[in-house]
């Protein structure tokens, strides 16, 4: 039985109602689009950092698959993110996957993290992560350039956080690999060195409110505060135009002020040779099931069919096009 492995590594509420054979999902023969799932599926979905935002909006949207009262059902599980989710999306480790779309586009290119084009393409585009970086006080750090010599953690390895900590520390004149003290680190462990003092800079690329941030923010607020990242702005565009300025609310860690930064939009991936029905399938719980994934966390708040299908360059699958359009999502 396909993905054996991390149905027993996570126990989640998604393997609510798993009864009867589960099989695998089947591969795409080009038919009519009809979003009904004939034969008990189960999928797996890649989300990442237990402590973050994929993994909650994830296993949130596993439980409403599996409560949607048809054949398919889903299973989400703790990952490395982005890079890696595509990574293991495209071994046929998972079938749906959480990406950011700078990382998602250098997958269909072909570029940086990846060595050829990656067959992959969108279900939808999802909510907007945030690049929160935050330093301690006592580390006397004022902008990016500052983190020279620093020990920074620069997020899981092959995650998205990598690489957009990566491309602004190099966007500010810093050799990642040389010029500061990288500690590959998932969430958890690195809210554990900023609090300790055995960390002096964090990156996160999440949604809003990131858990993990929050209970740095609220343990260790006194010692931390969020750095401005957005006069590197400009040369990350030139990297991939995806990331825009943004805006981190005061009130979503009830900070002192808003603080600005640097957001990329997050994409919800599947192969594209994935069963067309099951695809449509899954892109309609998405939307469909969208208020209960809102609860889950408010970055499901963003997740709207306005900006469903802005994706690009990730072609949209087959079946979450028929979704959309029975849908109504604006083209």
């Amino acid at each position: 039985m396909k993905k054996a492995w991390a149905w027993a590594a996570v126990a989640t509420l998604a393997l609510t109602g798993c009864g009867g054979k589960q099989d695998a999902a089947d591969t795409d023969t080009g038919g009519a689009v009809t979003c009904d799932v004939a034969k008990e599926t189960r999928v797996g979905i890649a989300t990442g950092n237990s402590t973050g935002v994929y993994f909650a909006l994830g296993n949130a949207y596993a439980e409403q698959i599996g409560a949607s009262g048809g054949k398919l059902k889903a299973t989400a599980s703790e990952t490395g993110a982005s890079v890696q989710n595509i990574q293991q999306l495209v071994a046929g480790e998972f079938d749906v996957a959480f990406s950011l779309a700078d990382s998602a586009a250098d997958a269909v290119n072909g570029t940086n993290s990846f060595t050829a084009k990656r067959p992959v393409q969108a279900l939808a585009r999802i909510h907007t992560n945030y690049t929160q970086v935050i330093v301690r006080k006592a580390a006397g750090i004022k902008d990016v350039a500052g983190m020279r010599g620093k020990r920074v953690s620069t997020g899981s390895p092959k995650s998205g956080t990598e690489v957009i900590a990566n491309r602004v520390l190099t966007a500010a004149g810093l050799d990642p690999a040389k010029d500061v003290q990288a500690q590959r680190l998932d969430l958890a462990k690195t809210v554990d060195g900023m609090k300790d003092g055995s960390i002096d800079a964090l990156f996160w690329s999440g949604g809003l409110p990131t858990p993990g941030i929050t209970d740095l923010l609220t343990t260790a607020g006194g010692q931390v505060q969020f750095l401005d990242i957005t006069p590197v702005l400009g040369d990350l565009k030139k990297i991939n135009p995806v990331y825009e300025q943004g805006t981190i609310p005061a009130a979503t860690y009830k900070s002192a002020a808003d603080v600005a930064t640097i957001v990329v939009p997050n994409l919800l991936l599947v192969r594209e040779n994935l069963d067309a029905n099951v695809a449509c399938a899954l892109t309609r719980t998405l939307f469909e099931k969208q208020p209960q994934l809102a609860q889950a966390n408010a970055a499901g708040k963003e997740i709207s069919l306005d900006k469903a299908r802005k994706t690009e360059p990730v072609t949209l699958h087959r079946g979450a096009v028929k979704a959309l359009d029975d849908l109504g999502a604006p083209k």
